[in-house]
């Protein structure tokens, strides 16, 4: 949500509200198909939801903050942009740990697609940046001296 705005307040207020509404959806979502059978409901009573709902809200400005910093074109904002993937691979790799052991290979794809998705994009988020500014650093170099 930061990196796609301007204000830094619009980052940090709108990441929170964004942040805390999806762990409020995934913990009532996972308390909704635990109820159906199959799935752990760990977090999901209601003051689960509650604790989980104001820790996202507040966790949330940093990370607005963070992604607004990212807005930081070339090197300067490349580590900040890298946060989202380089999360989502960490995560992903604690939860395979513990849910290796569980039964369900639809877990297991979904965490080994979400790493190799996140690792994707902070190699392609790497070159992109590494491209402009080598391109960037030829244009300055063959300017120099003309006119």
């Amino acid at each position: 949500m930061g990196y796609f705005r301007r204000s830094k307040i619009e980052s940090v207020v709108l990441a929170s509200l964004g942040l805390a509404v999806g762990v409020v959806a995934y913990y009532l979502t996972k308390g909704i198909l635990a109820s159906l059978g199959g799935l752990d409901s760990s977090g999901a009573s209601s003051s689960g939801i509650v604790l989980w709902g104001v820790l996202a809200f507040f966790f949330g400005a940093p990370l607005g903050f963070l992604g607004n910093l990212a807005q930081a074109p070339g090197i300067g904002g490349l580590f900040f942009r890298l946060l989202v993937p380089l999360v989502a691979f960490y995560e992903t790799s604690m939860r395979l740990e513990t849910e290796a052991r569980g039964p369900s290979q639809v877990v297991l794809g979904t965490w080994t697609t979400v790493r190799f998705t996140a690792l994707a994009v902070a190699i392609a988020m790497v070159s992109h940046t590494l491209w402009g500014w080598w391109r960037s650093r030829r244009i300055r170099s063959a300017g120099v001296g003309v006119g």
